[in-house]
């Protein structure tokens, strides 16, 4: 006697209370079906492009910290900048320049950032450019 002789010749089931699903529905069940989990996210990551940093000459450093000093000297005039700095990428080399817009709240030297009053920190070393309403002397 086999395995499944008790069951091989059985009626299929038909339910008396629903409709059959129509084929196409039926093959829509395995469609999320991924082979390759990850490959598309993958395809994304390397087709994502970054920017290098580029190197700034000694003027545009001392005008960036000539700013910074003078917000440092000044904490209680609330200035509004904008401070366009190199934020590295943490998956990738390079990374993406970003630009933000605020009154700083203080400037940490010790920790060599400058903080916003919405709480973004930003390294010193990786400001880019600073345009402020502050007196150009």
């Amino acid at each position: 006697m086999d395995r499944y002789d008790d069951i091989i010749n059985m009626p299929h089931h038909k339910s008396k209370t629903r409709k059959p699903m129509p084929a196409e529905n039926r093959a829509a069940q395995f469609a999320p079906f991924a082979a390759l989990t990850g490959y598309d996210d993958a395809v994304k990551e390397t087709a994502r492009l970054t920017d290098s940093r580029a190197e700034l000459d000694e003027t545009v450093k001392a005008e960036i910290n000539a700013v910074l000093i003078y917000i440092a000297q000044q904490p209680e005039q609330k200035s509004e900048v904008k401070i366009t700095y190199f934020r590295p990428d943490d998956k990738k080399t390079g990374g993406a320049y970003i630009t933000v817009s605020g009154v700083v709240s203080e400037i940490r030297e010790f920790e060599r950032t400058v903080v916003m009053c919405d709480a973004t920190e930003i390294p010193i070393d990786d400001i880019y450019a600073i345009e402020s309403d502050l007196p150009e002397d």
